[in-house]
């Protein structure tokens, strides 16, 4: 039976988990660790994002912090999900439940019918990342002030949605308003994510989409594929992508 074959037949708990594994069980850990109020994209592939989750997990659990998932520690984790246990600083759940991240050939992200980015097959592992936050969040009203007391809220303005999206690959620990994005990250345009910010509003762009809560309501999500001039913003990436 071919290795990946055999991978996607593990089902969560019956073998230890570790980087660079991969296989259903490491979507399970995925979701879990979601479900737990740290953000994971759900692409059953054990990459350095899913590590710096499970260490945080451990961190929160008293858990040795090491960045693997025994068998007894992928136990004590969906018990503690069932629970209903949250990581410090978690709100409950939105109603609709984080979905895996689909995957779309090309170099450049699309947008479903449901609103929902779709990653291009060639993205790394955190753009993937930030593209699963986003769409946690892509619908949610605007809220000024929202997303920046609590990660978990009922609604974000503009650079609390793009804090969260970032927060989800590992890149932010708290969030940043639009005047922090100013100076965050580096100068110029990346490869992947390039965000745009001033005193008084802040959008980024992944993938080829615009993340950007003006144009929300007739867009009916923040992903939209129509650009916006950036004159006037400050124009900056975070590191390596």
């Amino acid at each position: 039976m071919p290795v990946a074959e055999a991978a996607a037949r593990h089902g969560f708990g019956t073998r230890p988990l570790a980087k660079p594994m991969s296989g259903a069980d490491v979507r399970a850990l995925q979701r879990l660790l979601t479900d737990f109020g740290l953000p994971t994209a759900v692409d059953g592939q054990f990459g350095r994002h899913t590590r710096r989750q499970v260490r945080a997990w451990e961190t929160a659990a008293g858990r040795p912090v090491n960045g693997r998932v025994s068998r007894r520690e992928a136990a004590l984790l969906r018990a503690a999900v069932t629970s209903g246990e949250r990581s410090a600083g978690a709100a409950p759940e939105l109603e609709a439940a984080p979905a895996p991240t689909p995957v779309a050939a090309g170099e450049e992200a699309t947008i479903g019918p449901d609103g929902l980015a779709i990653a291009p097959a060639g993205a790394p592992e955190a753009v993937r990342a930030i593209i699963a936050a986003g769409n946690e969040i892509h619908a949610t009203p605007y809220k000024y002030g929202g997303g920046h007391a609590k990660w978990r809220d009922s609604g974000y303005d503009c650079s609390g949605s793009m804090s969260y999206a970032l927060h989800g690959a590992g890149l932010l620990k708290r969030a940043l308003d639009s005047t922090g994005f100013m100076s965050w990250g580096e100068a110029g345009r990346g490869t992947w994510v390039t965000t745009y910010a001033n005193a008084g509003h802040s959008y980024m762009v992944v993938a080829g989409l615009r993340f950007d809560t003006s144009g929300r309501a007739s867009a009916s999500s923040r992903w939209q594929t129509v650009m916006r001039s950036a004159r006037g913003y400050t124009v900056r990436h975070p590191t390596g992508l």
